[in-house]
């Protein structure tokens, strides 16, 4: 299924991975309207993060930019107004009228209409599910010549478990987290870590208080060292070697949905 500003790929398989923060584009009386240039918001998107979730069976893309509205917010806060909400930045030449900002929204319910769907769809067939929810984020906000935000506050990648019963799904978290921080990248390990840099936010906390533990959502976020955080471009090589270790925690992702799943069945029985 696809509509003007997100897609959902189906597949057969209780795995989903999701890119909310990928998209760019921005509906024409919304753009008439932002005072941010387009490398300034593409700076703050999650650029490519679309191309790391290619490998799950089931993919949930989004077109628009989280400058029109941030799926990753509540309703409340979808609309970045002031520049408290959005790092600082002025977003708007003006304040967007009421029915501007009404059409962002029903576009955000509309995405969460449509999953909610899908996950209903999901957890009857499978269960339990998995979610891997692929974020990126930046290190080098002091500008493109100065000194990386200091690597003990930025892991590579930053898994993200506020919003899950972390008990309940110890297991799969440690066999993924471990999993990535075995993979060796340009001659190191990737520094993987939990809850450092971010915990979750609205998307996953939604999906916990919808399905409580039929699903476990990890928001997984990436630092940018996969490009240039300023300009754009992208690093092939390194991107590639990300995805592949993304892509590598996926057999013990699937094993532990299994066994877990068992073994709260033969409890019940």
């Amino acid at each position: 299924m696809e509509t003007g500003f997100f897609k959902i790929i189906k597949g057969n398989s209780p795995v989903i991975a999701t890119a909310i923060h990928s998209g760019h584009h921005v509906r024409k009386e919304v753009s008439d309207k932002l005072l941010l240039t387009e490398d300034e918001r593409l700076r703050e998107e999650d650029p490519f993060t679309e191309k790391f979730i290619r490998f799950s069976p089931t993919q949930i893309i989004v077109n628009s930019s989280r400058f029109e509205f941030d799926l990753n917010r509540i309703e409340e806060k979808a609309i970045y107004l002031t520049p408290a909400e959005a790092w600082g930045f002025t977003v708007w030449r003006e304040r967007p009228s009421e029915k501007i900002i009404e059409r962002s929204l029903s576009h955000y319910r509309k995405f969460y209409a449509e999953v909610k769907t899908l996950l209903n769809e999901y957890v009857s067939r499978y269960g339990e599910i998995f979610i891997y929810d692929v974020h990126s984020y930046n290190y080098r906000r002091k500008g493109p010549e100065n000194d990386a935000d200091d690597p003990e506050k930025n892991p590579d990648i930053n898994i993200g478990t506020g919003n899950i019963d972390n008990e309940y799904w110890k297991n799969l978290i440690k066999d993924f987290k471990d999993d990535l921080s075995s993979f060796d990248i340009e001659g190191h390990k990737l520094d993987v870590r939990q809850n450092i840099k971010f915990k979750g936010g609205h998307f996953s906390r939604w999906i916990n208080a919808n399905y409580g533990n039929r699903i476990c959502v990890l928001s997984i976020e990436i630092k940018k060292i996969f490009m240039n955080e300023w300009t754009g471009e992208i690093f092939p090589d390194r991107f590639a070697l990300l995805k592949k270790a993304i892509q590598s925690t996926m057999p013990r992702v699937v094993k532990n949905l299994k066994s877990n799943f068992s073994e709260k069945r033969r409890n019940v029985i």
